[in-house]
């Protein structure tokens, strides 16, 4: 596929995907979000884990908020992003309890990460990842991953396969309403290992 023709390929679905979750109410979302957080907390990939990165979910996301605090009351190490607007450039910085997320800045994305100047355990700096949970608008199920064209996760899995430890394992958390057919993807797009999602009544 051309470039701008999967540029608008991607464009499209984001819509589309947009308008889907959009649509959830937000008791859906909760309840949808409570049977993947428990799908993830069983998952052996997650139990094994020690360094664990999670997104702080917005709100067309499934919820991590439970996430966060079943990562600390394991005893595993938490990261969270922090995404600098101006570049592709993305940290995983370690976050040291459950509370300091409150203390976090809220960016004009609506989203909770460190400040620039703070300083912080960056993952790839000390021992690296073990498994990434991801975020993005659509999926499909053999780990093709519609984002939201910033490229910063792509670019960070990327970083991740240049570290000693190698790539982490990746797990998509998605409300059914995101998981698509098939995602249009190119070779900088970064497959990921895994989705879960409620279930497995078919993609539209």
């Amino acid at each position: 596929m051309a470039a701008e023709a999967l540029r608008a390929a991607k464009q499209s679905l984001r819509r589309e995907i947009k308008r889907r979750v959009a649509a959830l109410p937000e008791p859906e979302k909760q309840r949808q979000s409570r049977v993947v957080c428990q799908k993830l907390l069983s998952h052996p990939k997650y139990v094994s884990s020690q360094r664990v990165a999670v997104f702080l979910s917005m709100d067309d996301e499934v919820r991590t908020d439970s996430i966060l605090a079943h990562v600390f009351s394991s005893g595993k190490s938490c990261f969270i992003p922090r995404y600098e607007r101006s570049s592709r450039h993305m940290d995983m910085l370690r976050l040291t309890s459950e509370a300091d997320v409150h203390n976090l800045q809220l960016t004009s994305w609506n989203i909770r990460q460190p400040g620039e100047d703070e300083r912080r355990e960056e993952a790839l700096d000390t021992g690296g990842l073990d498994l990434i949970l991801m975020p993005g608008l659509g999926f499909d199920v053999s780990g093709r991953r519609l984002g939201r064209g910033k490229g910063f996760y792509d670019t960070y899995l990327h970083r991740c396969k240049a570290h000693p430890r190698g790539k982490p394992y990746t797990i998509a958390l998605a409300y059914t309403e995101q998981i698509c057919e098939r995602v249009p993807v190119d070779q900088r797009d970064v497959l990921i290992d895994e989705v879960l999602y409620e279930d497995q009544r078919g993609a539209e």
